[in-house]
């Protein structure tokens, strides 16, 4: 099997001509995003070739140090874009989403590299592509489940409010919304997981493909980064809610309106 074409430069951005097609539709369909677009594309080319060459150097040169800060890095990064998404969460619920996210991403990561791959965890060959997607899609289901629960929790402020009049316990007012939330933000990954193979070849497959390895292995891969990233989301998502929705009730069961993300 033949290994992966490396692109020239001129070949590589051919690729941008593809963004004329995206503009040309925004313009038809008066979609006011070019400056959008135009910023992240910059950002993302930028940020990429940075990544890729700090990655070189870490791989070439590979030291325990390098590979645990750039976890704690991507992980850091990753909870202040959830924050960033969910502004106004006190105390409490921030500390929450930071652990839940930190210590899943850790746990799902470390059993990965270790126990599936078996591999040394701070070989940042394995360590910083996988704990790359795993905490990605952690971000994402993260921010999407506590969207979900502030919106629930805002839309139905005078319910709760009427519930507590005549003595509902707010756990028992707001489980339902956690549950829901939960629920919502695992979706999106279970949908993936039902097309996966069938409507569209994931990334991470599609990449080894490319690079030489045999589809039994990449499928082999991608199975397990899949249920992994499955893992991390429903630790993360169910840590920062379950942990975080207490935060907002005090010991006199009052749910606090400073916590109140309509607040």
């Amino acid at each position: 099997m033949k290994g992966i074409v490396v692109m020239q430069i001129w070949q590589f951005a051919l690729i941008y001509l593809l963004l004329l097609v995206v503009l040309f539709v925004m313009k038809k369909s008066r979609i006011d995003q070019t400056r959008l677009l135009v910023i992240a594309s910059i950002r993302m080319t930028v940020q990429l070739i940075l990544a890729g060459l700090i990655l070189t150097y870490i791989i070439q040169n590979p030291h325990p140090l390098f590979t645990v800060a750039y976890f704690l890095l991507m992980t850091g990064f990753a909870i202040l874009r959830i924050l960033r998404k969910n502004k106004g969460l006190n105390r409490g619920f921030q500390i929450a989403i930071a652990g839940s996210l930190f210590f899943s991403g850790l746990f799902v990561v470390v059993f990965f590299i270790a126990l599936v791959v078996g591999e040394s965890v701070f070989n940042p060959q394995y360590m910083i592509p996988v704990s790359g997607m795993v905490v990605g899609n952690a971000m994402t289901g993260t921010t999407l489940g506590v969207k979900t629960f502030r919106e629930s929790f805002s839309g139905q402020r005078n319910r709760i409010e009427a519930l507590l009049n005549i003595g509902a316990r707010p756990d028992q007012i707001l489980l339902p919304f956690v549950n829901q939330a939960i629920e919502t933000a695992l979706l999106p990954t279970l949908n993936s997981m039902l097309g996966m193979g069938i409507i569209a070849l994931p990334g991470m497959m599609t990449g080894q493909i490319l690079s030489g390895t045999l589809p039994t292995t990449a499928i082999l891969y991608q199975i397990a980064i899949m249920i992994a990233i499955t893992t991390v989301v429903c630790l993360s998502v169910f840590g920062s809610l379950y942990f975080g929705y207490r935060s907002i009730y005090n010991d006199k069961n009052q749910i606090l309106l400073e916590s109140d993300p309509a607040a």
